[in-house]
């Protein structure tokens, strides 16, 4: 029986999951696999480099989940600093470039992953490559910042947006002792909540010392004489001095191989793929991770939604597929955490922007309540807000800002919005309670019990 050779094109999350499983179903002379990472370094954790800049885990091989040495020992052809150029889907095939003696060759495939990930948004702006400037995405993107700010002897650092990756990259240089500056488009940070909700993110970075500027286009870099960053100018002609700067704006899919190979994308420009993984329309072409859209099971549309919990999941599913077994990605209902210094943030499901756009009619609900029970010591103050659909009361998203223990309450609506539930239905669930870790009712509960009220009252 010929051997089959399964290439997967990127080594992070989603590639090499895919690689592991369909080793651990195929043995190699059943199945030859071949990776191919354009880094030095394979399955990390991408989430945590901000906690590796800010110095808050000790290293970069801390990171690091499996090397590639470990890849290989286990019958992987992993092949780092190694780029993939082109696509030949017709001739089943991938060129790839050495990028240290920068030889290429041809590396024909029975079964191909596309893992390519995704990259930081880097504007057409003046002084955008300049020394100083950094995108945040990869190991090596992190060690290259890691390494700049040990040298840059001032302390003045601009995030230029503030999102996810530009508010965790905030606190990681204010752990650093940077005096940090963000500037970002919208009217508040985080457009991933509601406006309201942002406003909450925006007054506890600025009492911790962040300042934050609302309605700030980035309109170039300004540097020195030696080619380096000394400043941001935004289109209002205002400037602020940096003696680093580290760009936040948001990423974007790495698709640019398969949309010269003519393989189908999405609005988002990420790769559509079935439930199953599979490039539609190709038998034999998987896909997954940063580089796909996935089915939002609420708004019952793909989004792009670069979250390493879902590569993980990606690969694992790739990797059953591709050796030989079975398994399916159902979709996914948005849910995301992050924090900047004390401040925990969550949200899954919709935000209001995102129920008007798909249609729906929908109330809102917002409640102040503690992480405790308020007469516990450390009692710390949480916001949460609910959308529900107007007429039938189904959970249409959750909002959470706050202090520790706030975060991690979003797994609650989560797993009522895979399930499909009524807030109705929320407000009954049996909740854990001690006065250490919930007030009587959860926070999530009395939001539940507010968007009930607001159902009933908003009738058809």
């Amino acid at each position: 029986m010929a051997v089959e050779r399964l290439v997967v094109v990127g080594g992070d999350a989603a590639g090499m999951s895919a690689a592991s499983q369909a080793r651990r179903l195929k043995g190699p002379a059943e199945l030859e696999i071949v990776a191919f990472e354009r880094g030095h370094f394979t399955s990390y954790s991408a989430c945590g480099i901000p906690y590796w800049v800010g110095g808050e885990v000790g290293g970069r091989d801390e990171l690091i989940a499996r090397t590639p040495e470990e890849h290989r020992a286990r019958g992987i052809d992993l092949r780092t600093r190694t780029e993939v150029v082109e696509l030949d889907v017709a001739g089943r095939r991938v060129r790839s470039r050495d990028l240290e003696s920068g030889a290429e060759s041809w590396t024909g495939y029975d079964k191909l992953v596309l893992a390519t990930g995704a990259r930081p948004v880097r504007p057409k702006l003046p002084g955008i490559g300049a020394h100083g400037v950094h995108g945040v995405q990869s190991l090596d993107d992190g060690q290259r910042l890691v390494d700049d700010l040990e040298r840059t002897r001032g302390r003045r650092a601009v995030v230029a947006g503030a999102g996810y990756i530009g508010v965790e990259m905030a606190e990681a240089l204010v752990n650093r002792g940077f005096e940090v500056t963000v500037l970002h488009r919208g009217p508040q940070p985080m457009s991933t909540l509601d406006p309201d909700m942002g406003g909450l993110v925006h007054s506890a970075m600025n009492a911790m010392g962040i300042v934050t500027v609302a309605d700030a286009d980035v309109a170039k870099i300004l540097t020195d004489e030696e080619g380096r960053a000394r400043a941001v100018a935004t289109a209002d002609g205002r400037e602020y001095p940096a003696d680093v700067v580290v760009l936040g704006i948001g990423v974007e899919p790495r698709t640019a191989l398969a949309r010269a190979a003519g393989l189908p994308l999405g609005e988002s420009g990420g790769l559509l793929t079935d439930l199953s993984m599979r490039v539609r329309g190709h038998e034999d072409i998987w896909a997954g991770g940063d580089c796909v859209e996935v089915l939002d099971l609420v708004a019952g549309r793909t989004r792009h939604i670069p979250l390493g919990t879902h590569a993980n999941k990606h690969g694992q599913v790739i990797g059953s597929n591709a050796g030989g077994g079975y398994a399916t990605f159902p979709g996914v209902v948005g849910t995301a955490v992050s924090k900047v210094c004390d401040l925990e943030i969550a949200r899954t499901g919709l935000r209001e922007k995102d129920a008007r756009e798909a249609g729906l009619r929908y109330v809102t609900a917002a409640i102040r309540s503690t992480n405790t029970a308020g007469y516990y010591p450390g009692a710390r103050e949480m916001t949460v807000k609910m959308l529900a659909e107007r007429r039938t009361g189904r959970l249409l998203g959750v909002q959470i800002v706050g202090g520790a223990g706030s975060a991690k309450r979003v797994d609650i609506a989560a797993v009522a919005l895979t399930a499909g539930m009524t807030v109705e239905q929320v407000v009954s669930l049996d909740l854990g309670y001690a006065p250490p870790f919930s007030p009587v009712w959860d926070p999530v509960l009395v939001a539940a019990r507010k968007a009930v009220s607001a159902v009933r009252s908003a009738g058809v």
